[in-house]
């Protein structure tokens, strides 16, 4: 939320499951069925069960250099933010330095040096955070551009492996698409949620993104007051989209643009309930389009993280992402890119894209 950081542990319950048939009407046939009745989805059931097993062995080995070891003090908690005004934000901004300044003692005193030097980066009178937790890997809303002057503004949801000391990937694309918005764009570097291990079980299931929710919602909730008259748009990256996927419904943006998203955690664009534009794209060099993409509903939980948000059946408008790899999207001369700050403008993609 911008309001105040909350600690980790205190979330909302995550939304009720969404299983909307795809053709509108009768009951909806789980995926279990659909697997019987196709050999196609036989193989792809397979794959994602395949995928699931080699990530559950994965998890002893990647879990053991997870950043959640890293002490970090609990933020004092931050008075409402109640206007987006120049002298509001000014204020907002130097409590949460303290905040960073504070995270980054303890990590030193502690002998975290790299996660020190992150923060203190972090801290330089040049950054601004609408919020920071460092506890449990790290939460922060970083601001690109003058939030109280733009009239279109990016929110950017990062995906699995983003946290406070992988930051630098998520701050430099910030910085390039607030660049190709314009003085009127800002872009707000939303790491909200505790992220999934990029190799891991979690981030084959929903359940990180399910946790997300509440915060996400809160958070749009409370820009979407701050600056009434202002254009919000949802970039969702990787695991990111499963992330806006389960948060759409009732969201109130623009735009959600699914970029190199292995799924959205729904059926297709119209399970997302939003009135929101859907977008998606993927570079043909990018990894992820060789993932199975379905989702396994399992006594203990689901397996998988959805359809295809690029496939036609999905029912996202599609736009080019070029020849970029998983973490191109906002590379700088990128068509990706170029794109992605023409959706957030209002204005239709230069280029689309066909995707077999």
């Amino acid at each position: 939320m911008i309001d105040t950081a909350q600690p980790p542990e205190t979330h909302d319950l995550p939304p009720a499951p969404l299983p909307l048939p795809r053709g509108g009407t009768g009951a909806r046939r789980g995926p279990l069925a659909l697997l019987r009745r196709s050999p196609v989805r036989d193989r792809l059931g397979r794959r994602l069960l395949a995928t699931f097993v080699v990530a559950a062995l994965a998890v002893p080995v990647t879990g053991a250099a997870r950043p959640e070891a890293v002490p970090a003090p609990v933020p004092p908690p931050l008075p409402p933010l109640r206007a987006a005004t120049t002298a509001s934000l000014a204020e907002r901004y130097a409590a949460t330095r303290g905040a960073v300044e504070a995270a980054m003692r303890t990590a030193a005193a502690a002998g975290h040096r790299w996660r020190a030097a992150m923060l203190r980066a972090m801290a330089g009178p040049t950054r601004h955070f609408l919020s920071f937790d460092g506890r449990d890997g790290g939460r922060a809303a970083e601001v690109f551009g003058d939030l109280a002057a733009a009239d279109r503004i990016a929110v950017i949801v990062p995906g699995s492996g983003t946290g406070l000391d992988t930051y630098g990937l998520l701050r430099g694309g910030s910085m390039r698409l607030q660049r190709a918005l314009g003085p009127r764009g800002a872009v707000v570097a939303w790491l909200g949620y505790r992220t999934p291990s990029t190799v891991s079980l979690q981030a084959m299931t929903p359940g990180r993104a399910d946790e997300a929710v509440p915060a996400l919602r809160a958070f749009v909730r409370d820009l979407a007051r701050l600056r009434p008259a202002a254009r919000i748009s949802l970039v969702c990256h990787s695991y990111g989209g499963v992330v806006c996927g389960r948060a759409a419904p009732g969201l109130d943006v623009a735009d959600i643009v699914l970029c190199g998203s292995p799924g959205a955690g729904v059926d297709d664009a119209a399970a997302m309930r939003t009135r929101a534009a859907v977008w998606a794209a993927r570079g043909t060099g990018d990894w992820v389009g060789h993932l199975p993409h379905a989702a396994l509903r399992l006594p203990f939980g689901t397996i998988g993280l959805g359809e295809d948000p690029v496939d036609p059946r999905f029912g996202a408008r599609i736009f080019a992402a070029g020849d970029g790899g998983h973490s191109d999207y906002l590379k700088a001369g990128s068509p990706a890119l170029a794109n992605i700050a023409r959706i957030v403008s209002g204005h239709a993609p230069a280029e689309v894209s066909r995707v077999s």
